[in-house]
């Protein structure tokens, strides 16, 4: 119904902000009704079912936008929105987390919550499109510093922190966020990166990103499915190293991207790539959250869901503008904008293999947790 762009906007926030509220409902639930030796394989299944939606999800959006238009699409989300409400609301389940009121509920840390990782985001994309320097990024980092030292104040006054500080400041919390910082941001930056790369090198081939990415997201269902599991059998961290070094030769595959790549390299790395990834986020999940209390099950699983959604935008963030910048700069010294983009890609690439490299040094860090024992 949206008349205007701006509505649209405001509606499409409003999307993100419930389909997230949605992850750590689902986690909870898994933390509370799975026994530790088997949260491995609900967090697989989570994950599943997550890379199968991205798979068909567009596809269908794509053929329903093609014969009835977008605003058919839109109609038949509500109808599929409505369906699980009702579901929801009719389907007995059984009462795992106790319910605490909003009597309290820290409204005042939430606002600061949103406003400091929101101009956080900000950050890389506004450094590099505008300069270091510039008027706008130092605006942008003053009010990046005042409101996180207004969000640690307001947190600490708070009678129930939005923020879990006991939850956070656990050795496992610390680590396992660094390391999907590094590592799992590089899915939305990879398969960008990918698109803006086949434009700049085979522009008339519109086709073979949408079948690399496509490949990308089966890669991810398959890791979350195959390795996931594993987790409960083996220790955690060492079922992580090996699936941060599938992401890993996915990133170093893409070394050998040229400006006439096939189908089947493009698709052969990110296909490797997101197997990896896959496979992490749902050992990380593992990780974090083996051993919460069912008390904190929702407020911890809403604390890490924060931190993973932030990986991947956090991702685009940093390495989308430095390859297009990268680009540009080659191109202004002359070369043709396909073999600026070749150099670019493998710049990318080059800085990626290192993050994974520090990514799975730090996991190797993280204590061990083979029996799901509390942390």
């Amino acid at each position: 119904m949206a008349p205007s762009l701006l509505f649209m906007l405001i509606a499409r926030f409003i999307v993100g902000v419930g389909s997230a509220a949605i992850a750590p409902v689902v986690m909870s639930y898994i933390i509370t009704d799975f026994p530790p030796q088997k949260q491995a394989m609900g967090f697989s299944l989570y994950m599943l079912i997550s890379s199968c939606a991205v798979i068909f999800g567009p596809t269908l959006g794509g053929l329903l936008i093609n014969f009835y238009g977008w605003r058919v699409m839109m109609w038949v989300c509500v109808a599929i929105c409505a369906v699980v409400f009702l579901l929801c609301l009719f389907i007995p389940i059984k009462a795992s987390v106790k319910q605490n009121s909003l009597v309290g509920f820290d409204k005042l840390g939430t606002l600061f919550v949103f406003l400091f990782f929101g101009i956080l985001l900000c950050l890389p994309s506004f450094g590099q499109n505008f300069g270091w320097k510039s008027n706008l990024f130092v605006i942008i980092l003053f009010a990046t510093v005042i409101s996180f030292f207004a969000l640690v104040f307001v947190e600490k006054k708070a009678k129930n922190p939005v923020l879990q500080w006991r939850f956070m400041k656990r050795k496992v919390f610390i680590l396992s966020v660094v390391a999907l910082f590094l590592t799992q941001g590089l899915m939305q930056a990879n398969m960008t990166n990918t698109i803006v790369f086949v434009n700049y090198t085979q522009p008339e081939n519109t086709i073979i990103s949408g079948y690399a990415i496509s490949i990308m997201y089966i890669g991810m269902a398959l890791g979350a499915v195959l390795i996931g599991p594993l987790a409960d059998k083996y220790e955690p961290k060492y079922v992580l190293v090996g699936s941060l070094t599938l992401t890993g030769i996915g990133c170093a595959l893409m070394l050998l991207f040229t400006a006439d790549s096939s189908v089947v390299l493009l698709a052969g790395s990110l296909g490797i790539l997101g197997f990896g990834l896959g496979g992490n986020a749902t050992i990380f999940m593992k990780v974090v959250l083996s051993g919460v209390p069912s008390e904190m099950a929702g407020s911890g699983t809403g604390t890490y869901g924060l931190f993973r959604d932030l990986a991947a935008p956090l991702g685009v963030a940093v390495f989308v503008p430095l390859f297009t910048n990268h680009v540009s700069a080659n191109v202004k010294r002359g070369l043709t904008g396909a073999i600026a983009a070749v150099n670019s890609i493998k710049l990318i690439s080059f800085i990626e293999i290192i993050c994974v490299a520090i990514g799975i040094l730090i996991v190797i860090l993280l204590p061990k947790n083979n029996k799901g024992e509390k942390t």
